[in-house]
């Protein structure tokens, strides 16, 4: 057998000091040192700092260590953990306690600011999703999925999303989405060896992460040599969907006898159901209302702001009066199926101790399907009648004549497909240096094939149907939705089903399909004499991302049978629908339980499929006269609801970054007090090119069958194109930026750790916000034309971060801790919202320049974060009983100025204070978790799902959050358990809000899931 040296604590290499801090660390210390004998464990004496159970990165160990099995660093204490194996001095500790014990020693030997969650055995890991595991930790939050209720993403320190790296065994993924953040609900969680979240970067590894990067770390077969085989499966049901759907994962890694070569493979099947009900208000545009719209108001009104107009010469007519108003309303119910395959092979050759080769290859494939039931009616500002302002201008009470009213049915699939092969080889050229490569190829693609992403079908009534509908705000966000009353066809509510007048509207097909690929390659060289480490190195990738869209929007067959049919007076549309198309229908009653609110009776089901089909089978219009088609606006239709390519929305980006990194670490004592200190610096460069397709509108047309739509022709026989020629464009840019770090640590006693840390780093912009062309879609609301683009020139983040903390772990197992920390942010990008007119084109229905909402992002101001997260853990004795606490409290220089309706609004997002807590019984092979979160209201993002408005893009907040999970496991013998789970057992529900607490944008009640399953380890 070949010595193994015990696995290393994780380092982290940074170059800013601050040698005032430390002189005053040195001179608190007497004051802070504790007696020791009161402190050391009951059963044991205090062991000295021990060493990880695992590297904290993977690209910090040398050849031997990667060989060192993962099991002969866990910690000697019998009574500290659920059950130990071994014999003699030989005891290793597993079960919770164990995972949590090992955690402790990762995150006090680091040099850095680093929390980690291990697994507690070998495909055993705490929670059933990675971001629910995350949140556990302070400082981390999470956001769900409002469909599914599944935890998506995370918030550190205050920054979501493309804020946060996340790395699969040190290497960057792909992803398709357009963003660069990834799905955790991608992940699956069953064979994840450890969790590492770094607050405070490593050069070696990135500072491309302004919030923390987190490292996935994979089993691989040299972590537990010999034979192993671990299965899981269970089956999970919600609530509301009734319908019980299995999870299943095997893994199975073997080593030979001379331990030379190794091979682990697993996969991993897991499925979702989810019944989710929603009410939603789209948007709340800012804009200006006239006095004659407001409640008590007689006569004639006639809003407008043409300085020119008959009407403006009445002040009454005038819009001179701020305020808001919804967009569009409704309520839905999504059944989501939520369907995952991992899989995953590693092996390992190693020849000798001083060499070590890794191949892996990660697979994912993640199909989402998701059947939408809803109702919706359409506002426009003007037509507004009635009108009750509250003290922030929100429009809590209206009518409007004439609302058309839609019953939609969606039919949407999402598959997210993402494949990574890599290969690592470390070799130990001499005692003291070892050298390691790196490098990987990785692939992501959303919608392969010929997957149609989303299918719609759109009925109801409207025109002379139209009723005259009562919109009224019943209270807070938090626990109210709106109130609809006067509904139904020409206001008769006991009618609002009937289906002898529902008629065709819209069938829109639309399908986003993007690619990802994404080559990377890291070299560096280790150098370690006594207590100093030299880390030098270098790291390449380049990121190629694709993005296109097609729909019926494109083409404007998505109104080939627009207009509701005769029933509604229209000249185009199908009426009545065939009643073999419904197929019943979903009661909105105590739709969602204990928000306030009254909503219609029900809305239908029906399959956008049959739908869609049973339009096409009326015939070729080209052809015949086909009665209720709509030939005023549908050019080219044939029968088929086929997509079209949308030319603006092509976009091809590839972005390479060169990096080159230098650190060193050094261990020495000041007043014979152990000190440790890193510095680093690493160097990027990036270059960029982005490619789109741009044309521009020339002019609109007016809708014979929707007065609210305006549409741009598609070229026809006799028909001119609606746009320009499409013209290309590529933008280039480029950027270097240094980027230091430095961590210091300074040991007042053995269980007492002071923290100074400094460096900077820097985010990216997101992929598909580096569009170099103005987009303007075919279909458009009349009063809320709208158009985006992109800025291929967009800076990074720029953030400058500080940390100050203390760690006292005061037995083991058990710890305090408080950490201080400050980010100075610039270069944010601001995403703003602008009234333009565009190539000069006329609205038809005003008869002057049409003025439409622009969206584009460029560099704005900068900020400040700043913050503290408290941490407590605690287990009582050999009790089998402790607990997890924490509580992280942030805030900004730059809150959310409500009152502000400039066009430049600007606020820090994601911040929102947090607490969490866990309790837990471990013992006897009986093992129970108590887990409570809570996040305070947050501005999740600028921007709504219809952003029309006046004053730049309206808020989005998501309001207070607090949801308890159970988990519980027995271990029936050494090698086969049970377990079961209880999510959001108090049926937490989402929601979220705009500029103002009463107006209501989302509701999401996903309610409560239960898991049971059963666990075999060898």
């Amino acid at each position: 057998m070949r010595a193994r040296t015990g696995a290393r604590s994780f380092r982290r290499i940074h170059v800013l000091a601050c040698a005032t801090s430390l002189a005053t660390f040195a001179w608190a210390a007497p004051a802070l040192a504790q007696d020791q004998g009161n402190l050391q464990n009951s059963t044991t004496s205090q062991p000295a700092a021990p060493q990880p159970a695992v590297p904290a990165t993977a690209n910090t160990t040398s050849a031997a260590e990667a060989g060192q099995p993962q099991d002969a660093a866990t910690a000697q204490d019998v009574s500290q953990g659920n059950s130990a194996q071994g014999t003699g001095d030989d005891i290793v500790v597993v079960g919770l306690r164990g995972s949590l014990q090992r955690n402790l020693d990762l995150k006090r030997t680091s040099s850095g600011v680093v929390d980690v969650i291990s697994a507690e055995d070998i495909g055993k890991f705490p929670d059933s999703n990675v971001a629910a595991s995350l949140q556990r930790l302070p400082g981390v939050s999470i956001q769900r999925s409002g469909s599914r209720g599944e935890p998506t993403g995370i918030t550190v320190r205050g920054f979501g999303g493309d804020f946060n790296t996340t790395l699969y065994d040190g290497r960057r993924i792909s992803t398709a989405t357009g963003g660069r953040q990834i799905d955790f609900s991608t992940v699956g969680v069953d064979f994840i060896g450890q969790l590492s979240v770094l607050k405070t970067p490593d050069v070696s590894l990135s500072s491309n992460s302004i919030g923390a990067t987190v490292d996935i770390q994979f089993p691989k077969p040299f972590d537990h040599p010999g034979f192993r085989v671990a299965a899981t499966g269970s089956g999970s049901i919600q609530d509301r969907s009734g319908k019980i759907v299995p999870t299943g994962g095997l893994l199975v890694s073997s080593t030979n006898a001379d331990e030379t070569f190794g091979v682990l493979a697993d996969v991993i099947y897991t499925k979702r159901d989810t019944d989710t009900n929603r009410v939603y208000v789209s948007g709340w545009p800012g804009g200006n209302f006239a006095p004659c719209q407001l409640a008590g108001s007689t006569g004639t009104c006639s809003p407008t702001s043409d300085t020119t107009s008959a009407a403006y010469a009445n002040p009454a007519n005038r819009r001179s009066l701020t305020g808001w108003s919804p967009q569009q309303y409704g309520a839905e119910q999504q059944r989501v199926e939520d369907e995952r395959v991992d899989a995953r092979i590693a092996l390992q050759y190693h020849p000798s101790d001083d060499l070590m080769l890794t191949i892996d290859n990660n697979f994912s494939r993640q199909t989402i399907t998701q059947e939408n039931y809803a109702f919706g009616v359409w506002f426009n500002q003007g037509d507004l009648r009635n009108v009750t302002l509250d003290k922030n201008g929100t429009a809590t009470d209206f009518t409007q004549a004439g609302t058309p009213t839609d019953f939609t049915s969606a039919l949407n699939k999402q598959i997210l497909q993402t494949n990574q092969t890599g290969l690592n080889v470390k070799y130990d050229a001499t005692s003291n240096l070892t050298l390691e490569g790196d490098v990987s190829y990785a692939k992501s693609w959303l919608n392969p094939g010929d997957v149609i992403g989303s299918r719609n079908g759109d009925i109801g009534y409207g025109s002379a149907l139209g009723n005259n509908l009562r919109f009224n705000v019943t209270g807070d966000s938090k626990d109210a939705f709106p109130t609809i009353s006067n509904f139904g066809p020409a206001g008769n509510s006991a009618a609002w089903a009937d289906q002898s007048l529902i008629g065709s509207h819209v069938a829109v097909n639309q399908t986003q399909h993007n690619t990802d690929e994404l080559v990377q390659f890291r070299g560096n060289a280790t150098w370690k004499q006594d207590n100093l480490t030299l880390k030098a190195g270098g790291q390449f990738y380049q990121d190629s991302f694709n993005f296109r869209n097609q729909s019926t929007f494109v083409n404007n067959y998505w109104q080939a049978y627009a207009g509701y049919g005769a029933p509604s007076g229209g000249t185009a549309g199908i009426a009545p629908i065939p009643t073999n198309l419904y197929q019943g229908s979903v009661s909105l009653n105590d739709f969602i339980p204990g928000f306030k609110g009254a909503l219609p009776p029900s809305v239908f089901v029906f399959s956008p499929i049959a739908y869609q089909n049973y339009l096409s089978s009326l015939g070729n219009p080209q052809a015949q006269n086909v009665p209720g088609f709509n030939y005023g606006n549908v050019n080219g239709f044939t029968g088929s609801f086929d997509e079209a390519v949308d030319p603006g929305s092509i976009q091809r980006v590839r972005e390479r970054t060169w990096s080159l990194y230098f650190s060193a670490n050094f261990k020495t004592e000041i007043g014979s007090l152990p000190f440790t200190f890193n510095a680093g610096v690493r160097n990027e460069v990036t270059s960029l090119v982005s490619t789109g397709q741009g044309r521009l509108p020339i002019y609109f047309q007016t809708s014979t069958a929707d007065r609210t739509l305006l549409t741009i022709p598609s070229a026809a026989p006799g028909v001119p194109d609606g746009y320009t020629a499409v013209q290309p464009n590529t933008v280039k840019n480029s950027y270097s930026y240094l980027l230091p770090s430095l961590d210091a640590k300074l040991e007042l006693a053995d269980n007492l750790i002071l923290r100074v840390d400094a460096s900077r780093t820097l985010t990216r912009p997101t992929l598909n916000l580096l569009n170099p062309v103005l987009n303007v879609g075919s279909g458009q609301r009349i009063g809320a034309l709208s158009a985006s683009g992109g800025n291929a020139t967009l800076k990074p983040y720029l953030s400058d971060n500080f940390d100050l903390g203390a760690e006292w772990y005061y037995r083991r197992n058990s710890y305090l801790s408080v950490n201080f920390f400050l980010k100075n942010v610039s270069n944010f990008i601001v995403g703003g919202v602008t009234r333009q007119t565009i190539n000069g084109v006329i609205d038809p229905t005003t008869g002057v320049l049409a003025s439409f909402a622009v969206s584009q992002q460029v560099n704005g101001p900068d900020a400040t974060v700043r913050g503290v997260e408290l941490a407590w853990q605690q287990v009582f004795g050999d009790t089998g009983f402790g607990y997890q606490a924490n509580a992280t409290f942030v805030n900004t220089n730059r809150p959310y100025d409500d009152k502000n309706v400039s066009q430049t609004g600007f606020a820090v997002t994601g911040l929102a204070n947090s607490a969490n807590f866990v309790g837990f019984y471990d013992k006897a092979g009986f093992q129970f978790r108590a887990a409570v979160n809570w996040r305070d209201k947050y501005l999740l993002q600028f921007g709504q799902n219809q952003n029309t408005g006046s004053y730049g893009s309206e808020p989005t907040f998501v309001n207070q959050s607090f949801q308890i999970d159970l988990t519980t496991s027995y271990d029936v013998t050494k090698n086969f358990s049970v377990f079961g789970e209880a999510l959001n057992v108090n049926n937490n529900q989402q929601s979220t809000h705009g500029r103002y607490s009463n107006q209501l944008l989302d509701v999401f009640d996903y309610g409560r899931r239960y898991t049971v399953g059963a666990r075999y380890r060898f």
